[in-house]
């Protein structure tokens, strides 16, 4: 008989409107009632932009806040968009707000990143006085880096035409830190290696600036399986998660007397569970999901002729994304529609993206994510002129005689679930019923409610793995949609979970 999976951790979503800049954070609640708090910070390469929040940070006892570094569509490294750095005093206050809703003091606290995510930590961590700091292979030099690498979020964070004087100055903000040695009785733990080819500019210039540091540690990652940046990150997954406990536990690794056991399980949790109330980003049950109308599920388009269309009743705005990567935000008209095109030509191959649908407080949905394919000189139907005022009605596209596929919004394509159950969601406008198939055997069904949506779990442990589902939806008249096909890799807790969210 399989062993019972441990009970996937509460996920609490949400967006705090106080400060200049509105911040959107995930939340759960530390387990057995460990008194620790672990903030963490994102790189540039991850989904929605949030780091680590793939599941691979379930066996961490902590209280976790992670922190979107998303502000009007662009990254930021959590500091200053223009050199205005109330973005940062935005971001800083909505962990001191979680930090004391926990009753807790900033030597109970860790900052943790990967890469622009590190140096965030680092900064954060440093400037604030916040006890532990876990920074993976940071860029030091945080504004030379992103006028050579990321030149769109330069002119963001540094204004346009990303004068020199805002280079100089963003460069000099976490080496300055060091040196005035703010943090000097701060338990760091820095990441990195020779391997990665950031290290002799990036890193390696500033090590000596922490000479007199009580408790900094250098890990120094050498190996013929690190080839690139991101690698070390993956070579340290078994160390940095004991590291992670064991800080967690009042325990960092040093000589003298330590503390162990931060555990208060019947501790008083109500100043947190108000804050978390307040500024949760959970949608009203009446309000659905977005739904794309167009393109249909896997459907073959010109790279010049893709466009969007859909509705979203009572949103403002729907935000799409492929990989992570913004693209665009339409707004929604008063009759729920929407429509967008971007202003250049896609890619030849497979694409997904995700729409997410907004509401005037800024809370939003999970994400539709629809699959099509990009081909060179491909026939299509006319394109529709995407109206220029944002949010006017979009014109129908084009009629298509067979019924389409349902939408799956969850499990989203290729998403790697913490099994062993999965639970499916979605949309099927005028169906009866979704069927579910693979390998050509039938799974089960579930019922359509009146207003499209349906919910299917299948009531048993799925294997660990990669796993793909047709899912159909079928009429009041018995007419078979054509089906969504959902790929998607099943992590039991037990197993490493790859760290590729890094």
């Amino acid at each position: 008989m399989p062993k019972a999976a441990p009970k996937t951790r509460e996920l609490i979503t949400g967006v705090d409107t106080s400060g200049a800049y509105p911040v959107e954070y995930r939340f759960t609640h530390a387990k057995g009632g460990n008194r620790h708090l672990l903030v963490v910070f994102a790189n540039f390469m991850v989904t929605d932009d949030y780091g680590w929040s793939n599941g691979v940070l379930n066996p961490v006892r902590s209280n976790i806040l992670w922190i979107r570094d998303q502000f009007h569509g662009m990254n930021s490294y959590y500091l200053c968009e223009g050199m205005d750095f109330s973005l940062e005093q935005s971001v800083i206050g909505v962990i001191s707000k979680v930090m004391n809703a926990l009753d807790l003091t900033p030597d109970q606290v860790t900052m943790w990143g990967g890469s622009k995510g590190g140096s965030a930590a680092l900064y954060f961590g440093m400037r604030y006085g916040f006890g532990n700091i876990v920074s993976i292979v940071p860029q030091f030099l945080v504004g030379t880096y992103v006028k050579r690498v990321h030149p769109k979020v330069a002119r963001f964070m540094l204004g346009d035409g990303v004068p020199e004087e805002n280079v100089r100055t963003v460069d000099a903000l976490i080496p300055d830190l060091v040196r005035s040695g703010v943090a000097r009785h701060s338990n760091i733990y820095l990441l990195s290696s020779p391997q990665d080819e950031q290290y002799k500019e990036q890193v390696e210039p500033f090590l000596g600036l922490f000479q007199g540091y009580d408790n900094f540690n250098f890990v120094f990652s050498e190996s013929p399986h690190i080839t690139r940046h991101s690698d070390v990150t993956r070579r340290n997954v078994p160390f940095l998660m004991g590291l992670l406990n064991m800080l967690a536990d009042g325990l960092p690794p040093r000589l003298g007397m330590v503390r162990n056991g931060y555990e208060e399980p019947d501790r008083d949790r109500s100043a947190l569970e108000g804050y978390l109330s307040a500024t949760s980003a959970e949608r009203p049950s009446e309000i659905p999901m977005p739904v794309v109308t167009h393109p249909l599920a896997h459907m073959e388009l010109p790279t010049d002729g893709v466009y969007f269309t859909g509705t979203a009743p009572g949103a403002v705005r729907v935000s799409l994304w492929e990989h992570g990567k913004f693209l665009g935000s339409p707004s929604v008209a008063p009759d729920g529609t929407w429509a967008w095109k971007r202003d250049k030509p896609w890619s030849t191959g497979d694409h997904l993206v995700k729409a997410v649908a907004w509401d005037a407080e800024k809370r939003h949905t999970k994400g539709t994510v629809v699959a099509f394919t990009a081909v060179a000189g491909a026939t299509a139907a006319a394109v529709p002129n995407i109206p220029a005022q944002p949010g006017a009605p979009m014109p129908a596209p084009p009629a298509h005689g067979a019924p389409t596929a349902p939408t799956v919004q969850a499990p989203a394509a290729y998403e790697q679930v913490a099994g062993p159950a999965v639970r499916f969601t979605g949309f099927a406008g005028g169906a009866v019923q979704v069927g579910f198939r693979a390998g050509g055997t039938l799974l089960g069904t579930a019922p359509v409610a009146a207003d499209g949506r349906w919910v299917w779990d299948a009531g048993w442990p799925w294997q660990e793995g990669m796993h793909t589902v047709e899912v159909f939806a079928v009429d009041a008249v018995g007419t078979e949609t054509p089906a969504a096909l959902v790929p998607f890799d099943v992590m039991h807790a037990t197993a490493g979970a790859s760290p590729f969210g890094y």
